[in-house]
């Protein structure tokens, strides 16, 4: 499996509408990479590790695919629609980043 996550860094002045994203963008996403994608999530930075800086992004997605050819295959048939929706959205170049999912595991409590 692997993960793409698609970050936006937290500029000063930028323009993000981000109704937009989840509402159109993300949806337009996965109708796009259709079965190819099995599952996303977007997150909103609101904090970095000391205590009242700001994070280095604003907005992260994270899109998962059973391989990295998956995810070319998608994008090859695909990715010229969702990278020209991005201009509706935002005036950020977003980051794109490539992993392997090594691992994940479920939180556990105390004593269980």
């Amino acid at each position: 499996m692997i993960r793409v996550i698609v970050s936006y860094p937290n500029q000063a002045g930028a323009r993000f509408d981000l109704d937009y994203y989840l509402t159109k963008h993300m949806p337009l996403v996965a109708e796009k990479l259709g079965g190819a994608l099995k599952g996303w999530s977007a997150e909103q930075g609101i904090g970095a590790g000391a205590p009242g800086a700001a994070p280095e992004f604003m907005i992260q997605a994270a899109l998962t695919f059973e391989s990295l050819e998956a995810f070319q295959g998608a994008m090859a048939m695909s990715g010229a629609a969702i990278m020209s929706d991005i201009k509706n959205y935002t005036d950020i170049q977003p980051h794109i980043q490539v992993n392997k999912i090594l691992g994940e595991h479920p939180a556990r409590t105390a004593g269980a």
